[in-house]
């Protein structure tokens, strides 16, 4: 057992850890790390989340699953903390000092979702202790997406393990008292759902299959990057000058719901229509003030997009024309055939970016994207093994 008494141990850790500095060597097994025994795996997901999309409430559903990676970095005052956006949800490992210490936070944020968002979101904190008696593992490595944020790839099948154990009801996090609140200060999915004429938006997941080695399905992943066009830094769906913007904001309601604590829900939307009336402004007309720079922050937005992930295989959404979509899909389809990896796709018009962003004045903002017809939660479903 590993002593841990002190906060940001997991930061401590993590900036231990080699960076991966291209995203094809995130799934070179060698690089990753295994996590402490006495960690916890903290995850998320939205109950029953692919009828709350077909009810076109996704922007709801992402924001619930973007709002835990929000919570804790507030609460524990650290962004090196390893994390993936699932979609309807969301992972993250911590130490035993910052689990305790983020337990309340995630029951507020399970009550938060049922209030506010009229969801129901499941919370657990599981021990990676279990998790490896099961005969899984937890390991990871830092991704470089941009010169200012990191990512993390995960293997082993642990954080998938520890979502099946959390949707069993082990480990689940009790719903908050009524009207807690966590700090979701920085959460916000002000911008224009991300679209291109004549494309159409992919959200895929790929993971290896029965008949692959690892080495093997490193190398068939490296196969599917270089086809999309995804081996370098490339590949992203969000525009080269970032994403659009719009007035009104289509998911301000949604913001003020879960950003509000303890204010009026008047109040916060007020708050909101002139921040977001101002922003569209700077936006279309560039004008800067002071260091703030609309134009600069609109493209560090496109370079701090997850459209990419690692999480026991790829995770990734991308826009494609109807060739593009037909070549990836006979492709897949030659490797499933073979057992060498089982899939899933969704395949929609838009995709959304929900951004956790604690200071427009920093480069440091993390934006988290899915198809906005589905997305991730409607690949996993869509599996073929």
């Amino acid at each position: 057992m590993n002593e841990h008494v002190a906060p940001n141990d997991t930061a401590r850790f993590v900036r231990a850890l080699p960076v991966a500095r291209h995203f094809t060597e995130a799934f070179d097994e060698a690089g990753h790390a295994g996590v402490p025994d006495d960690w916890f795996v903290a995850v998320t997901d939205v109950v029953r989340s692919r009828d709350q999309i077909a009810k076109g409430r996704y922007k709801a559903v992402n924001m619930a699953g973007v709002a835990m990676i929000s919570a804790a970095m507030n609460e524990l005052s650290s962004r090196d903390l390893p994390y993936v956006f699932g979609g309807d949800g969301a992972a993250m490992v911590l130490s035993p000092a910052e689990a305790q210490a983020f337990s309340p936070v995630l029951s507020r944020l399970v009550t938060m979702a049922e209030e506010e968002l009229e969801l129901e979101l499941r919370a657990a904190l599981v021990p990676v202790s279990r998790i490896r008696a099961d005969g899984f593992d937890v390991r990871m490595r830092p991704v470089r997406v941009s010169d200012s944020i990191t990512n993390y790839a995960f293997t082993g099948g642990g954080i998938s393990h520890a979502e099946k154990l959390m949707k069993a009801g082990e480990y689940r996090v009790a719903k908050g008292a009524p009207g807690s609140r966590p700090d979701l200060t920085g959460l916000s999915c002000r911008w224009t759902p991300v679209s291109a004429e004549g494309r159409s938006i992919v959200s895929l997941i790929v993971e290896r299959g029965e008949s692959a080695t690892p080495q093997g399905f490193s190398e068939i992943i490296r196969q599917l990057l270089a086809l999309l066009d995804m081996d370098g830094d490339g590949g992203s769906p969000i525009p080269p000058g970032g994403p659009n913007v719009r007035w009104p904001v289509a998911g301000a309601d949604l913001e003020a719901r879960a950003t509000r604590g303890d204010r009026s829900l008047v109040a916060m939307r007020l708050q909101l229509f002139f921040t977001t009336l101002f922003a569209f402004f700077l936006f279309k007309t560039g004008i800067k003030v002071g260091e703030f720079d609309p134009a600069h922050y609109q493209s560090m937005t496109g370079l701090n997009t997850d459209f990419r992930k690692v999480q026991d295989g790829l995770r990734t959404t991308v826009s494609l024309a109807p060739h593009e979509q037909e070549r990836l899909e006979t492709f897949l389809e030659l490797q499933r055939e073979k057992r060498l990896i089982r899939y899933g796709i969704s395949v929609q018009d838009s995709a959304l970016l929900t951004c956790y962003a604690p200071s427009v004045m920093e480069d440091g903002h993390f934006h988290f994207l899915d198809g906005a017809g589905g997305g991730y939660s409607a690949a996993a479903s869509a599996m073929r093994a």
